[in-house]
């Protein structure tokens, strides 16, 4: 267990860390399905995406620090799912921690302040979204007490 390492919301000083972060979760992702490959410029759009995630009152960036090292991070955003109940999903897209962090509580503990930030926030049910084939994604969100409701299919056109 890592006590030295803090769970709190991510600031505009947090953001360099952040987009590498992304970047290494994207690249990951890439190495599931082809149809995941990451554009060329995705430290661009990934710093765009997270700076409009501190500015949306409908989302939560949070962080796990040690010192002034960020380790890991949760982006999840309120949809309104309008045809059920309930109604507002807390959706998580973005769940990274560092290899050399993982397997020492780090993870649930940012999934648990995830889940009470967007509950916060109005939602009534957390979601997340991650590549089919990440079985390591799959185990833990079965180990947080997450089932699968929905697939998401594609099709190259």
């Amino acid at each position: 267990m890592y006590p030295t390492v803090v769970i709190r919301l991510a600031t505009k000083e947090d953001l360099d860390s952040a987009v590498q972060l992304v970047v290494r979760l994207k690249r990951l992702n890439a190495e599931f399905d082809p149809m995941l490959e990451v554009i060329p410029d995705i430290e661009q759009a990934a710093r765009k995406y997270l700076e409009n995630a501190l500015n949306s009152p409908s989302s939560v960036l949070l962080v796990a620090a040690e010192g002034s090292k960020v380790v890991g991070l949760l982006k999840g955003d309120v949809e309104d799912r309008i045809f059920y109940k309930p109604r507002y999903a807390g959706v998580i897209k973005e769940f990274y921690i560092l290899p050399e962090y993982r397997r020492k509580g780090i993870g649930k503990r940012l999934m648990m302040e995830g889940v009470e930030q967007l509950r916060k926030k109005g939602a009534e049910i957390i979601m997340a979204s991650f590549p089919a084939l990440n079985e390591i994604a799959i185990n833990f969100y079965k180990k947080m007490g997450f089932r699968p409701i929905e697939y998401l299919f594609a099709k190259e056109v």
